[in-house]
C-alpha cells in the first residue's frame, strides 16, 4: 500500500472545495460522468486506430445508488488507468500562485472546476470519501484502488477487478443526503447528461405488472446518444425537427421554423435552434437555449455566447471551442464566443432572410409571431438591422404587409408633409381608433397597424434610420392636422366666441383622474364630427418609452394630456354657439363692457410703463397693474361662471362631451351612468 499527500502547494484546496463551491455542488455528477464518457470514448478511438485490439462490448456508463451504504457509484469500461496515472493525473493538482488564485476565483465555482482542472474533485463538495477503483486496458495491469478522505492525504492499494475501466465511489456526507434520492439524481441526469455520446444508464427500466411497478432487465438509459443536432441536416426531415422540439419542451406550441447550425472553421459548433411563438412577455421566454460542450450540458444562462435578442429563442448550441466550466465575465471576454455570437447573429438573419425570399406568403402569416423577435433585434443590434431592414414587415390595418421600401414608395406621393417629411399615420388598436382610422382612409391616407410590445421604441428607431420620415399616430390629431400641407385657413369666430365654446364645454367636462384637457376651436368642415379628442403624440410617445427605458420613468407619472377639438363648423356646435349668444347676452354683456374698459386700461398702464426701466417703476405704479390684473381676472371669473351655470342645464353640450368621451374610452363610472340617463331622456 502507497500513502502519500496530494501533490498541492496549498493544503486549502479542499476547504475551498467545500466552502466557496457549495452553491453550485450539484454539478459534481456532470463532471464525474464527463469523465467516464470522455475514457470510454478514449478506448473507442485507440479501437478505430488499432492501438486496442480487445473487444469493446458493452461500454454503457452506469450510474449505481446505494442508500444504505450512502454511497454513489459511476462506473465505466473506458480505458481505466494504472497506479502511475493515479499518480499523475490524480495526486498532481500542480497549479502556481494558489492563494492568488483562490483570492480571485473564491466566489465563482465555474471559473474553479473545469477550468482548471479540478473536475474530479468537485466529488468533495459532497462526499466525505471517495475511491477510485480501476484497472487499465493495457495488457498486464493491476487493478489499484484510491481513496481519500477530503484531506490531502491519499492512499493506493492493490485491488481485485477483471474487468478494464473505473469505479469512483462516492460515500455521501450527511450534509447533501439530497444526492441519495433516487429522484434527484434523476432529476440531475436528465439535466446535464440527456445528450451525452455514450450510453449513461441509472438502474432498470420500470413496468406496470400484477397491480404495480416493477423493475425489468432493460437498462433506464437517459441519455440519446446520436442527438438530432449532431446528424446531417440532409438526413432529417420536418418532424425530425419537430419531434426533437417536443423532446426539449413537452409542453411548447409548435416552432414557426428552426436553423440547423454546423460550422468547423474558424470554430467548431453545432446546434439547432427554433424559433418559438412570440408574442409578448419577453422574460417568459428566456433561458430556453441550451449550451453543451461536446454534448455535455453547461448552461441555458447564455447571454454570453448569444447576441441578447436570440435568447427569446429556443433550442441547443454545442461547441467544443466554449470551456465545459467558464465564468460569465470569461464568457463575454472569449474570443471564440465572440467570433461564435457574430457567425449565429448572420445566421439567423440568412435564414429569415431566405425564408422571405423563398415563400413570402408563408413569412407574412408568420410575421406576427415573428416582429417581437426582430424588432428586439433590430432596437439592440446595429448589424442585425442593417441586415433585417430587407426582410422587416409593416402591416397595414387592412391586414396587407410591405417591406420598408414599398411602404414607403406606396404612401410618399399622397403623405408627404409641407416640410417635405414622409408621415407614415398608424393605430394601434385597430377597433378603439376605428373612427381616427376610417377618417384618415376617407382623405386617401394608408394606416398602419403597430400593435406590438416593441412597436413604439421601434417606431422611434424608424424616424432616426429612415430619411425625412415621422410616424404620427392616426388619434394624435385631427385628420386636417396630421399631414399638413399648407397653412391652415384662419378661424372665423371671434376671441369672444371661442370663449365662449370652450367655456361651455368645458363646464360639462367630468373630473378624470391623472388627465388633464386642452379645449380648442377649429374650422373642421361639416361633415367632420362636433367634437374630436386627441392626445399628443410626442408625451403620449414619452410615457409609452418610460415602460422601456431607465431614466424616462418620471414621464409615467405625468398627467394624460388631451386636446377636445370643437369643430365650429359643425351645425351642433353652431347651434351651441347661438344659443349661447342669445340665452347669455343679458347676464355677459355687463360683463364684456367692464372687461374691455379694464383691458384697455391694462394696455395703457403697460404702454406708460415701457418707457421706463425697470428700476424707475414706483411702487404705486406696480400696484396699479397688479390691481387691473385682479379685477380683469375677477371679471373672467364671473363671465365663465355665467357660462357654466348655463351650460349646466343644457343637455346637448353634456351629450356631445360624453359622445367624444366614449368614443375615446374615457366615459366611465357615474360619468357613463349620467350619459346613459340623458340619452333616454333626450329619446321622449
Amino acid at each position: 500500500m502507497q500513502k502519500g499527500n496530494i501533490g498541492v502547494t496549498t493544503e486549502n484546496i479542499f476547504p475551498v472545495i467545500k466552502k466557496f463551491l457549495y452553491s453550485d455542488h450539484e454539478i459534481f455528477l456532470r463532471e464525474i460522468i464527463s469523465n467516464a464518457v470522455d475514457a470510454t470514448q478514449k478506448l473507442k478511438t485507440l479501437a478505430e486506430k488499432g492501438d486496442f485490439k480487445g473487444d469493446l462490448g458493452d461500454l454503457t456508463v452506469r450510474i449505481v445508488l446505494n442508500e444504505q451504504e450512502k454511497t454513489l457509484t459511476i462506473s465505466d469500461r473506458g480505458i481505466g488507468m494504472t497506479a502511475e496515472e493515479i499518480d499523475k493525473y490524480i495526486n498532481q493538482i500542480a497549479f502556481s500562485g494558489v492563494n492568488d488564485f483562490l483570492d480571485k476565483y473564491k466566489d465563482n465555482a465555474n471559473a474553479i472546476i473545469g477550468h482548471f482542472g479540478l473536475g474530479f474533485y468537485s466529488a468533495f463538495m459532497v462526499a466525505q470519501k471517495v475511491e477510485i477503483i480501476t484497472k487499465s486496458y493495457k495488457e498486464g495491469a493491476q487493478a489499484v484502488v484510491w481513496t481519500c478522505d477530503g484531506s490531502p492525504e491519499f492512499t493506493i492499494a492493490e485491488a481485485s477487478r477483471s474487468d478494464r475501466g473505473t469505479d469512483i465511489v462516492l460515500h455521501i456526507d450527511d450534509d447533501c443526503k439530497e444526492f441519495l434520492e433516487k429522484g434527484k439524481i434523476q432529476e440531475l441526469l436528465n439535466k446535464y447528461c440527456k445528450f451525452m455520446p455514450i450510453p449513461v444508464a441509472f438502474g432498470k427500466k420500470t413496468e406496470w405488472k400484477d397491480g404495480k411497478m416493477q423493475e425489468t432487465d432493460e437498462d433506464n438509459v437517459v441519455n440519446h446518444v446520436a442527438p438530432l443536432w449532431a446528424k446531417a441536416p440532409n438526413a432529417l426531415t420536418e418532424e425530425d425537427y419537430k419531434g426533437f422540439y417536443r423532446t426539449l419542451y413537452p409542453m411548447q406550441d409548435e416552432p414557426l421554423f428552426w436553423i440547423h447550425l454546423n460550422v468547423d472553421y474558424p470554430f467548431n459548433l453545432t446546434g439547432v435552434l427554433y424559433f418559438p411563438k412570440i408574442k409578448s412577455n419577453l422574460e417568459l421566454q428566456r433561458n430556453k437555449i441550451q449550451l453543451y460542450c461536446n454534448q455535455v450540458f453547461v448552461t441555458d444562462q447564455v447571454e454570453g455566447v448569444v447576441p441578447e435578442f436570440l435568447t427569446l429563442l429556443h433550442g441547443v448550441i454545442d461547441s467544443p471551442d466554449i470551456p465545459l466550466n467558464v465564468s460569465r465575465s470569461y464568457l463575454q471576454s472569449d474570443a471564440n464566443v465572440k467570433k461564435i455570437s457574430t457567425y449565429i447573429t448572420k445566421k439567423v438573419a440568412d435564414r429569415l432572410n431566405g425564408i422571405f425570399k423563398e415563400n413570402r406568403k408563408d413569412y407574412e402569416q408568420k410575421w406576427d409571431d415573428l416582429k417581437l423577435f426582430i424588432h428586439y433585434g433590430m432596437l439592440s443590434q446595429e448589424d442585425f438591422y442593417d441586415r433585417a431592414k430587407d426582410f422587416c414587415l409593416l402591416k397595414d390595418v387592412d391586414g396587407r404587409y410591405f417591406t420598408l421600401e414599398q411602404y414607403r414608395a406606396l404612401i410618399a406621393e399622397n403623405q408627404t408633409n409641407k416640410e417635405g417629411q414622409v408621415v407614415y399615420l398608424y393605430a394601434t388598436q385597430r377597433e378603439e381608433q376605428y373612427s381616427f382610422i376610417e377618417s384618415a382612409k376617407d382623405k386617401g391616407y394608408s394606416v398602419l397597424l403597430l400593435d406590438g410590445d416593441l412597436d413604439v421604441p421601434t417606431v422611434s428607431m424608424y424616424e432616426q434610420k429612415l430619411e425625412k420620415s415621422q410616424f404620427v399616430r392616426v388619434d394624435s390629431d385631427v385628420v386636417e392636422r396630421l399631414i399638413v400641407k399648407e397653412d391652415a385657413s384662419k378661424q372665423t369666430l371671434t376671441a369672444e366666441q371661442t370663449d365662449n365654446l370652450s367655456q361651455v364645454f368645458r363646464a360639462q367636462l367630468p373630473t378624470l383622474e391623472k388627465s388633464e384637457f386642452n379645449i380648442d376651436v377649429q374650422a373642421l368642415g361639416e361633415s367632420s364630427y362636433p367634437i374630436i379628442i386627441t392626445q399628443s403624440e410626442y408625451m403620449r410617445r414619452m410615457k409609452d418609452m418610460s415602460r422601456f427605458q431607465n431614466g424616462m420613468a418620471f414621464y409615467a407619472q405625468f398627467p394624460d394630456m388631451f386636446n377636445m377639438v370643437l369643430n365650429s363648423d359643425h351645425r351642433l356646435v353652431k347651434r351651441v354657439l347661438e344659443e349661447v349668444e342669445q340665452k347669455c347676452a343679458h347676464d355677459l354683456k355687463p360683463i364684456d363692457g367692464e372687461l374691455k374698459g379694464l383691458q384697455a386700461r391694462e394696455a395703457a398702464i403697460r404702454q406708460s410703463q415701457e418707457k421706463k426701466k425697470p428700476e424707475e417703476l414706483t411702487q404705486e405704479d406696480k400696484d396699479m397693474l397688479q390691481s387691473t390684473q385682479k379685477e380683469i381676472e375677477e371679471q373672467k371669473s364671473r363671465r365663465n361662471e355665467v357660462l357654466a351655470a348655463y351650460a349646466k342645464n343644457e343637455p346637448v353640450i353634456g351629450q356631445l362631451v360624453d359622445l367624444a368621451l366614449l368614443q375615446n374610452n374615457l366615459l366611465k363610472g357615474a360619468s357613463l351612468d349620467a350619459f346613459v340617463k340623458r340619452s333616454v331622456d333626450l329619446m321622449k
